[in-house]
């Protein structure tokens, strides 16, 4: 049985996968696998990440999804399958990998450490010492949408939309993904949402206990990325849904 599982979305990824980079990983890392999650991908995508499961197939799994679903159902997608393995940890990634999987066993450390910890987040935080590489307008962009989904979550939280995160397969963390979400891209938000509405009922002084953020040693916004500007207003527009599902 594997510890953890990370689930890979991707979406006409071809020209940005890197499949060295996941088989050099791989090799050391005994106690994971990953499941790669194509998103109705019209380029060659499928076609990689199946040399890719083929090279190692047990570490690699792919799931090929018949039309583009978005990334929010394709993570979904690929954690409900993660979940029949009956992992300790499940999570998800961005295949570009903006942040380097050697930063995968600190999560795991985590939750390792910490036994109340249910969500570990990747924080993309400029600190001495670290490695984060955003672009100008995207960085500010970023820091006035992680302002707003602390207001409406109630939640201190810095970094909502980092692609990597990892959690603890409770039946809490299970029950986040039996539905779809009202999102494609701000899914993480509604994640947030849902776990902050279930552990209120149990926990009324406050869910942060569960929550914890990782700043991250190292990020790279990589080119080629599919959200636009226009995505921002969207995202806008689908946090007030949130919120009123909150409600």
């Amino acid at each position: 049985m594997l510890e953890t599982v990370i689930v890979v979305p991707c979406f006409n990824e071809g020209k940005r996968l890197a499949p060295d980079a996941f088989r050099h990983f791989a090799r050391d890392w005994r106690q994971g696998g990953f499941i790669f999650v194509d998103d109705g991908s019209t380029d060659d995508t499928f076609t990689i990440l199946t040399a890719l499961q083929k090279s190692l197939p047990s570490s690699f799994a792919v799931l090929q999804l018949p039309r583009n679903v978005g990334k929010g159902e394709a993570v979904r997608q690929g954690v409900l399958q993660a979940f029949r393995r009956n992992p300790e940890y499940v999570g998800f990634w961005d295949s570009d990998l903006a942040t380097p999987l050697d930063a995968l066993p600190l999560f795991e450390a985590i939750l390792r450490d910490r036994p109340r910890t249910e969500i570990v987040l990747g924080a993309r935080v400029q600190l001495l010492g670290r490695d984060i590489r955003r672009r100008v307008l995207r960085h500010y962009l970023g820091r006035t949408f992680a302002t707003a989904v602390a207001l409406v979550l109630s939640v201190s939280v810095y970094d909502s939309q980092c692609g990597a995160k990892l959690f603890r397969a409770t039946d809490t963390v299970r029950e986040l993904f039996s539905r779809p979400f009202l999102s494609r891209w701000i899914f993480d938000v509604e994640i947030l949402a849902r776990f902050i509405k279930a552990k209120q009922m149990e926990f009324p002084s406050g869910p942060e206990a569960f929550l914890y953020e990782l700043p991250l040693p190292a990020w790279e916004d990589v080119g080629g990325s599919k959200v636009r500007g226009t995505d921002f207003v969207i995202a806008l527009f689908d946090l007030i849904r949130i919120y009123h599902s909150l409600r």
